[in-house]
């Protein structure tokens, strides 16, 4: 295994592109503004990115964006004086980057009008991507591995940052089925420098089991969570210790209640990629004490709950982020329950090509539609979620499968089509996607999309009732 980054991808442009943000990078020791996107692969990355700048003596500023649409790039960029560099977001944006008098490094993960073939851009620009070296931005590099992996090539002490390239990664679900592809040469490294160690284990994080079960919403068990007295009743039908912590379940304890976890997931048509999610293989942070996946539910939760920058600040080392991170968590949790819940009891809305539904729960909505997706949905078509707030424009998030990008499906096509019919913008991944469009536009939006969804997959018909 290669102990520096340059030899890892083959494709000339690899190193190209990190040779040119490097050159940047290291050429400018002044302060730089970091604009990273709030979720939780967002949040991860600028942790990297902070952690490097500070191991490099560099002042940051780190600057969270709810929303990307241009008008907030165009504004952020006219208020900084100095170089910037935008991660998990901007690759709509290059023409803006360009007109920028200092340095701008960009690193996204996300398709750009015209991608594969990267745009002509001024020397004081780098934009970084791994579509450009042929590596898939949606399930082999998220944009914290793609900022670990530029903060690596700062520095290789920074191979350290391997968590939070972790925590965006699983995040943006690329460890489902197994990490592949150039993650999974990042996490080799990590693994044989002893930064993360490969382990079995259950998905299931509180006190007591009890609380876990109650509370798990990846795996979103039907009947299960948000109940604990069914959780309880759960773990009894197994001989297993209600109050027992996650942390000391026995071999033999872990593996029938895995059995039955999986049983019931089966029993309720959940994808086998998911249903064997449970009890494979998980990865754990000695210097954090934490699962990968707990560390990614903090930052995430972080920046879902309004404070993204507390989820930076635990990658930074500050001792008071850790409780107010769990504190985000927790409401971050039984939001997610309580939207799940509402979609569990309710159901969805259906077109021929597309679900959809509505929640209040605007930070919240584009996981609620993910987990909607993996756990109580049919895997014919994906779904859909709107977040209306009056006369601000509307947000929606999309989440497709696997399986409906290998018949066809394009959700960032899709949306950056719809939205554009009614006068908003969209795009991300063929699999997950956003859109902003104006207020009053979404059946005509709906409609769009969903005739655009039609023919990628080849359906046909009419809306559904």
């Amino acid at each position: 295994m290669p102990s520096g980054p340059d030899g890892l991808v083959a494709h000339p442009r690899y190193r190209e592109e990190f040779s040119r943000a490097r050159g940047l990078a290291l050429g400018h020791p002044r302060r730089w503004r970091v604009i990273y996107h709030y979720d939780g692969d967002g949040v991860a990355s600028a942790s990297a990115l902070l952690r490097a700048f500070a191991r490099l003596g560099y002042p940051a500023q780190a600057t969270p964006l709810v929303g990307v649409e241009r008008a907030k790039i165009s504004a952020l960029l006219a208020a900084t004086r100095g170089p910037v560099l935008v991660v998990d977001t901007g690759a709509s944006w290059l023409d803006l980057f360009a007109a920028h008098t200092q340095p701008v490094i960009v690193l996204d993960h996300h398709r750009y009008p015209g991608s594969p073939e990267p745009p002509k851009l001024p020397d004081h620009v780098a934009f970084v991507n791994p579509l450009d070296w042929g590596v898939d931005g949606a399930t082999e590099l998220s944009a914290a591995t793609l900022a670990w992996l530029f903060t690596v090539f700062l520095d290789p002490a920074n191979w350290d940052n391997a968590p939070w390239g972790l925590s965006g990664a699983i995040h943006d679900r690329q460890h489902v089925g197994g990490f592949r592809g150039l993650n999974a040469v990042l996490l080799g490294e990590a693994t044989r420098r002893s930064i993360v160690a490969s382990r079995p284990g259950l998905p299931l994080f509180g006190r007591t089991l009890r609380e876990a079960l109650a509370g798990s919403v990846d795996p979103y068990l039907k009947g299960i969570s948000g109940r604990p007295e069914a959780a309880e009743a759960l773990l009894r039908s197994v001989s297993i210790d209600p109050g027992a912590r996650p942390g000391d379940l026995s071999p033999d304890a872990s593996a029938r209640l895995a059995r039955e976890l999986r049983s019931r997931l089966e029993r309720s048509g959940v994808l086998p990629e998911f249903v064997e999610m449970i009890g494979g293989e998980r990865w754990y942070v000695p210097s954090l004490g934490l699962d990968a996946e707990e560390l990614s539910n903090l930052q995430n939760a972080a920046g879902r709950e309004g404070v993204p920058g507390v989820g930076v600040a635990l990658a930074l080392g500050d001792p008071e982020a850790r409780a107010r991170a769990q504190a985000a968590e927790a409401a971050w949790r039984q939001g997610l329950l309580r939207g799940l819940g509402r979609i569990e009891d309710a159901g969805v809305r259906s077109l021929s090509s597309l679900r959809w539904f509505e929640s209040p729960d605007t930070p919240l909505a584009g996981t609620q539609a993910g987990l909607a997706m993996n756990y109580l949905l049919p895997p014919d078509v994906p779904v859909f979620v709107f977040s209306d707030a009056g006369a601000e424009p509307t947000k929606v998030s999309a989440r497709g499968l696997r399986q409906q990008v290998d018949r066809g499906l394009d959700l960032a096509t899709a949306l950056r089509t719809a939205a554009a019919e009614v006068g908003g913008e969209g795009g991300g991944h063929r699999v997950a996607s956003g859109a902003t469009i104006p207020p009053g536009t979404r059946e005509r939006f709906l409609e769009a999309a969903n005739r655009e969804i039609g023919g990628q997959l080849g359906r046909a018909g009419a809306a559904a009732a």
